[in-house]
């Protein structure tokens, strides 16, 4: 029983990602080989042409999403590393307080927040109508319906599980490391670059994980902000599951998401090298 005792443990654990992860990418990839509609039924004909065929009618929208979902990662860490750092090495005793500040619009809807976004960028809003309105912004301008509006959205929405890994590599920093640093006649800018950045790449590593991944995959940013022009995969795959009841079509693009997804964490993961990111943080 000793030795049993851990997996008995784990079981319900296991027995949970069987039921709901296990099984419903099975059924979704038996669905995908299939063909047929949904008044007459599907039936298993292994067709692997519906993975070329979803492939070369929407790469646009896959390419679209991995840019876009690239730029908002890259702008998320952008923002969100320096304001890890400021929390974990000059927040002091306040630092719970501006965690929670930080996760404070997360007790809204993702949903309502991004129609709030949309409602502040809009033509007429409440910032762009009154720039229009004193003449500091020509009649004609507007950013909803843009990559741009994309992009904010998906930055806005996601970057708090940018801040937060980071956040704690860097409270893990021990700061008489980084004096050590400094009394070895080393300039802050010396001991940031080859003492507390390479401590800190495990968060950035765990964020970037974090937030590319459902940045690309996000349909509700593209919708609400992007408009027609800037469909993204997720309104796809949202569309011919719930509108066009193409099933298998919607599964093709599901897992090739999904394999797309998987190939580019392994090249991040080999670029950036996990060995080398578990070395940097044990230095």
């Amino acid at each position: 029983m000793r030795r049993l005792t851990p997996y008995l443990l784990a079981l319900p654990s296991w027995m949970w990602l069987a039921i709901f992860l296990v099984v419903p990418l099975a059924a979704m990839a038996s669905v995908s080989l299939q063909t047929g509609n949904v008044i007459d039924g599907f039936v298993m004909t292994f067709s692997f042409s519906n993975y070329g065929d979803a492939i070369s009618a929407y790469g646009t929208q896959f390419a679209r999403s991995l840019l876009y979902g690239g730029l908002a990662t890259a702008a998320m860490l952008v923002i969100g590393y320096p304001v890890a750092y400021w929390i974990a090495f000059k927040g002091g005793s306040r630092k719970s307080m501006y965690l929670f500040l930080l996760l404070l619009p997360f007790f809204v809807s993702f949903v309502l927040r991004t129609i709030s976004w949309g409602f502040l960028l809009s033509d007429d809003g409440i910032l762009f109508g009154t720039l229009k309105g004193w003449g500091l912004l020509p009649p004609d301008f507007h950013v909803l319906a843009t990559a741009f509006a994309v992009v904010a959205g998906l930055t806005y929405n996601w970057l708090p599980f940018m801040i937060l890994p980071i956040y704690v590599s860097l409270e893990r920093v021990d700061p008489r490391v980084v004096e050590a640093a400094q009394d070895l006649y080393a300039t802050r800018s010396a001991a940031f670059r080859k003492v507390v950045l390479p401590l800190s790449l495990p968060g950035v590593f765990a964020g970037v994980l974090m937030t590319f991944v459902p940045a690309t995959a996000d349909p509700i940013n593209a919708q609400v902000l992007g408009g027609t022009g800037n469909t993204m995969i997720g309104n796809i795959i949202q569309t011919e599951y719930l509108v066009n009841n193409d099933y298998p079509t919607a599964s093709a693009l599901s897992f090739t998401l999904m394999a797309v997804l998987l190939v580019g964490i392994f090249i991040y993961a080999r670029v950036l090298g996990t060995e080398n990111v578990l070395e940097a943080a044990a230095r």
